[in-house]
This record gives C-alpha cells, sequence and structure tokens, in this order.
C-alpha cells in the first residue's frame, strides 16, 4: 500500500454584513486592520510591495509579499514562511460581504503542518470574528492579543 502525501489547506469563513468596499479596505488599509489584528504595519497592502506586520504584545512579526490584489475581490499574500493567504471578498447583498481565507503552502512533517494548520484555522476564525464586531458594531474584541495572555513580552 502506497501513503499519499497532503498538505493541509485552512479555509475560514464568515458573513460580515457591511458593504464590500468597507471589509476589503480594512484588510488593506492597515489603520483599520490594526484594531482587530496586528499592532503595527510597514504600510498598506499594494500588489509587488512587501510589508511587514509586527504583533508587539508577542514580539513578534512577518514580513509578506503581496501576490495580487483585485479590488473589492481578492488579496493573495506570501509570508516569510512561503506559504501562501488569500482573500476572496464576495458581495451578498448591498451590505453584505462574505469573506474566504484560504492558507496553504505548509511545510514540515506530518503532525508538525497538521498543528500548524489547525492554529492557522483558530487565528483566521478569530480575525474575522474581530473583524466583524469592529466593523459592524464598532467594538474591539481584542481576541488576538487575549489569545494568548501570558505570552506577551
Amino acid at each position: 500500500m502506497v501513503a499519499l502525501n497532503h498538505t493541509p489547506v485552512v479555509k475560514s469563513e464568515m458573513l460580515i454584513r457591511r458593504p464590500v468596499e468597507e471589509v476589503f479596505e480594512a484588510f488593506i488599509d492597515p489603520e483599520i486592520t490594526t484594531k482587530f489584528w496586528f499592532t503595527k504595519s510597514s504600510g498598506r497592502l499594494e500588489e509587488g510591495k512587501q510589508i511587514r506586520w509586527d504583533w508587539e504584545m508577542y514580539g513578534v512579526s512577518d514580513d509578506i509579499r503581496v501576490k495580487a490584489i483585485k479590488p473589492n475581490e481578492l488579496i493573495r499574500i506570501e509570508s516569510a514562511d512561503r506559504t501562501i493567504t488569500e482573500w476572496i471578498f464576495t458581495p451578498r447583498a448591498e451590505n453584505e460581504t462574505y469573506v474566504s481565507i484560504t492558507h496553504s503552502g505548509f511545510t514540515g512533517h506530518g503532525d508538525d503542518m497538521v498543528n500548524y494548520a489547525i492554529d492557522s484555522m483558530g487565528g483566521y476564525t478569530m480575525v474575522l470574528c474581530a473583524a466583524k464586531a469592529l466593523l459592524e458594531y464598532n467594538i474591539k474584541l481584542n481576541v488576538v492579543a487575549d489569545k494568548a495572555p501570558d505570552a506577551h513580552v
């Protein structure tokens, strides 16, 4: 019997009851994104640009390369670890946007890849919940910072 190797692909999705232009902008503009995800960014997402995102409370950062941007439709980035994250924004009604985030390209062996994928799914789900709370109700949930308060530096 031959074992097949399958690399996990993570998908997190959520409906946000705001117009697609507003939801898309929340993920492009660090002035908004820092209210629900990372704490600092070297700039706005633009195709071909390299950006640094910081989570200052944890003392970690990620250097990402913006691979593709289609306004109000798609964002695709490559992280320093060579994984790919893609956001697809689908308008559902005048004030509804379905956001689908896919994260792929995990490397490593078996359990390490699976654990990374599980962490990624949880992280992107928290980000979508935090974005929803901010955009729909103007509430900052602080879920990213509060996920691991003992890990703060």
